[in-house]
């Protein structure tokens, strides 16, 4: 039997939770206008490639569904523990072994981005691994912040889709049509130029600062700032013992200024002194102009430790699978749900709901619920999920705006919420 998590949530329930789930509270209508885009042309749904992984980790990919109702009956049937959502090829993903391999090609998918919290276990002290807290979380919204403002204000797209994995992390869809057709060449650029921190765990310093900086990193460092004391001082103490101090030092390129700092530390001090000291020497050298090194210490100092960590080869292919939203993560239980972007600092994910308290929130609520008008209410939204249902409706709504000209009357029956 697994272990309870502090949620009440077994995952050796999940087999017995995953039919009620995916036949109650799946929000297949939503998420069928989603993938649908307005239905023009009628074979991006059509073309889409799912994959699921099911129980005891068999996998299948080039699953593909010919409408909502199909797509409906498959998920049901099989009970994915996982569904990850892949590229829109140029024949049905289901017929790929009656096309030519020559023939069978990825042509568009959302630009995508993975943050993960292991990527920072370098610079938390709190949690590793798979594991977070309130005390490391923050990354993750400094992470959305960055990434959401680049890529609005320094590329232009509209349509970001903001999801919690689940467990540690974070994806991002980006979905506006030009996205969905970027070439794996663009998607490569892109990533590489949200690219900041760099190196393997043999490198030690992993961002160095071009001068003047380049406006895009500036704006970052202005976010970050905003949440460094509170995080790297008052939640991580990062300067709060020697092996911390050594760490932070060894980003320090400049000799001069680094024996200084360690002569600093040595007086005692706590985090907040310590990172007004380091500001203050690196004030006072770049005026005396006694700089060998890089004169962007303390901001390489803080990108280090707050920057985003993405997964680049995640955004790199047209043909790479992402885990969908509203999949349930096998160990934690929890659905992973969309982000408000305009809310990212009151997101908890240790609130969000797992499965075993949606279905019990289900139970509890009458069956026979209608709203003002008379119509039923569905499942979703007599629990939890409601509230990240409507997150994720008003990003739908967005999205629906630029469909002019295509096909946007949905049917009662698609359009759920």
């Amino acid at each position: 039997m697994g272990d309870k998590s502090d949620s009440g949530y077994d995952p050796a329930s999940l087999p017995d939770l995953l039919p009620m789930y995916y036949r109650k509270l799946f929000p297949y209508g939503p998420y069928f206008r989603w993938l649908n885009y307005g239905g023009a042309p009628k074979s991006y749904f059509t073309n889409r490639e799912f994959s699921f992984t099911l129980k005891d980790d068999v996998y299948i990919r080039y699953q593909s569904f010919s409408d909502k109702q199909e797509m409906e009956k498959e998920i049901q049937k099989r009970c994915p523990y996982k569904i990850d959502i892949g590229a829109v090829f140029s024949h049905r993903p289901k017929d790929h072994k009656t096309v030519k391999a020559a023939a069978f090609q990825a042509q568009e998918k959302e630009l995508v981005f993975d943050i993960d919290m292991t990527d920072y276990d370098d610079v938390r002290s709190c949690c590793s691994g798979a594991d977070i807290c309130n005390l490391c979380w923050p990354l993750m919204q400094i992470a959305i912040k960055i990434i959401d403002r680049a890529l609005r204000d320094d590329f232009g797209f509209k349509h970001m889709l903001w999801v919690y994995s689940g467990r540690r992390g974070v994806h991002c869809w980006v979905c506006d049509e030009v996205a969905r057709k970027l070439s794996a060449q663009g998607r490569t650029a892109i990533a590489e130029y949200l690219s900041v921190v760099k190196g393997g765990e043999q490198q030690t310093k992993k961002v160095t600062l071009d001068d003047p900086i380049h406006p895009s990193i500036r704006q970052s460092i202005d976010i970050v700032r905003q949440h460094f004391h509170d995080y790297s001082i008052k939640k991580q103490d990062f300067l709060g013992d020697e092996e911390k101090q050594k760490k932070v030092l060894a980003l320090v390129p400049d000799d001069v200024l680094r024996k200084t700092l360690e002569g600093d530390f040595e007086m005692g001090s706590n985090s907040g002194n310590w990172w007004a000291i380091i500001e203050k020497r690196e004030k006072d050298c770049v005026s005396k102009g006694s700089f060998k090194a890089s004169h962007h210490i303390v901001e390489e100092i803080m990108l280090q430790y707050c920057y985003p960590r993405l997964d680049v080869n995640v955004s790199k292919g047209v043909n790479h699978l992402l885990k969908s939203p509203f999949c349930i993560h096998p160990k934690t239980g929890r659905v992973c749900v969309p982000i408000d972007i305009e809310h990212v600092e009151d997101f908890d994910p240790m609130a969000v709901p797992t499965i075993s308290q949606i279905l019990d929130e289900l139970n509890q609520t009458s069956a026979a619920a209608a709203d003002d008008s008379g119509k039923k209410v569905k499942d979703y939204k007599k629990t939890s999920m409601g509230e990240y249902l409507r997150i994720f409706d008003k990003f739908l709504k967005g999205l629906e705006s630029t469909w002019s000209g295509k096909i946007l009357k949905q049917s009662d029956e698609n359009r759920e919420f």
